[in-house]
């Protein structure tokens, strides 16, 4: 055991929490004021769902003794006998590495509920989360994050997340669209940010929890991480200005919004290939992420399903970006673990087909599990607010709530006077 590291793995598990909250005002700032609450009860309560079911089964699941390379055994339910992670050397105790891995659960999940922001009902995404994470995600990171998982054991590359966190909540916000439906009024109706602050209070708390999330996904602290960190930070920076650069061309004017759309979509990209890809490979990933998703966020217009906040466009452009263009950038100089080299490196188109079967595996698997899981938790706990409930907003018919009550707090304060 090494305390460099451990200390260093607590630090990170940390940040990657802190994401989920930054994600709460980053999807906050960009719904209506009515439902900015009702919006960051869905990533609260992803943390407080997905962090107890992670415990009681999922992270067995994800990462216990292989079964068939489809799944791990519940040897380590309820995080008991944890003496380590089969195929992995942990230089840590095996049950931080259990919370580190139980953030990423947490923060995939929350990233679900922007597709459907405005019109969940509280209680049904709470009951979906729960199921989502036992039936689609488990599995998934057992394929690819579990050294004995059958896409791992084929050569897949997946440093952080590019398919088991990107790819895979932006196929299951497309499938949960579908079932809940477009919002009212969508797409005569625009919904505009009601506070665009705060979208970029967030994009910077996810900016810099991604740090832990891409650098510790190194597990221990030396030259891989830094590769990561670093690699994490110029990809951000290329996709911010890749998007502004697009959005300036196509409608004469850099917003705000798109800077921190164009940020988290740079982020997105380099997550499977922070530690795997040096320098300008990052950047040419951040700024093909950044044009792609500015590209990808119109076309849901066209297509007609109401993403109201981009998570196909976003997360799943981004990762399906990433993924690949690893198979083309990833060099063993970056990381000894890198078998086969990408092909600017080898000729070889060997890693590229690894990473394709990937993005095609994870796609299906999540739109397809995730379809099947909403439609039997929707027939039990209804998942879309009535039309009522939606027009009065998220903070009022599901809480009880409203963010800004100016009235009432000029109110209080005269009664404190008094």
């Amino acid at each position: 055991m090494s305390d460099a590291n451990t200390a260093w793995m607590l630090v990170c598990t940390a940040l990657v929490l802190f994401m989920t909250p930054g994600l709460a005002v980053f999807y906050g700032g960009m719904v209506r004021s009515k439902n900015v609450l009702g919006t960051a009860m869905q990533s609260l309560i992803c943390i407080g769902v997905v962090s107890l079911v992670w415990a009681f089964i999922a992270y067995s699941l994800a990462f216990g003794p292989d079964v068939g390379g489809v799944v791990g055994s519940l040897k380590f339910a309820g995080l008991e006998h944890l003496s380590g992670v089969p195929g992995l050397h942990l230089t840590f105790p095996p049950l931080l590495f259990a919370a580190f891995q139980m953030m990423f659960a947490v923060i995939t999940a929350a990233l679900i509920s922007g597709a459907g922001a405005g019109r969940l009902r509280f209680t049904g995404f709470a009951a979906f989360v729960l199921v989502w994470s036992v039936v689609v995600y488990a599995p998934l990171a057992h394929w690819v994050f579990s050294p004995h998982g059958w896409l791992a054991a084929r050569g897949v590359l997946d440093f952080a997340g590019g398919s088991v966190v990107e790819i895979n909540s932006g196929a299951s916000g497309l499938a949960l669209v579908l079932v809940i439906g477009a919002a009212r009024g969508w797409p005569r109706e625009a919904v505009a940010p009601h506070s665009l602050p705060l979208t970029v209070i967030g994009a910077g708390i996810l900016w810099f929890g991604w740090f832990g999330f891409n650098a510790g996904s190194a597990l221990s602290t030396g030259g891989v991480a830094v590769h990561a960190l670093v690699s994490t930070h110029l990809a951000a920076c290329a996709g911010m200005l890749a998007w502004l650069v697009a959005e300036r061309a196509r409608t004469g004017h850099a917003t705000t919004l798109g800077g921190a759309s164009g940020a988290v979509a740079g982020l997105v990209a380099i997550t499977p290939a922070a530690g795997y890809v040096d320098s300008l490979p990052a950047m040419l990933l951040g700024a093909v992420a950044g044009v792609a998703a500015f590209g990808a966020v119109r076309l849901k217009f066209r297509l007609g399903y109401d993403d109201t906040l981009d998570v196909v466009g976003v997360h799943y452009v981004g990762g399906f970006v990433g993924m690949l263009l690893l198979g083309i950038f990833a060099s063993h100089a970056v990381n000894p673990a890198v078998h086969h080299q990408g092909l600017a490196y080898s000729g070889s188109l060997w890693l590229l087909g690894r990473q394709a079967l990937a993005v095609v595996v994870s796609t299906t698997f999540a739109f397809t599990a995730t379809y099947v899981v909403a439609r039997l938790v929707n027939a039990v706990v209804p998942l879309r607010c009535t039309p009522e409930e939606e027009y009065d907003g998220l903070d009022q018919s599901q809480h009880a709530e409203s963010a800004y009550d100016f009235g009432l707090a000029r109110t209080t304060a005269g009664r404190i006077g008094t």
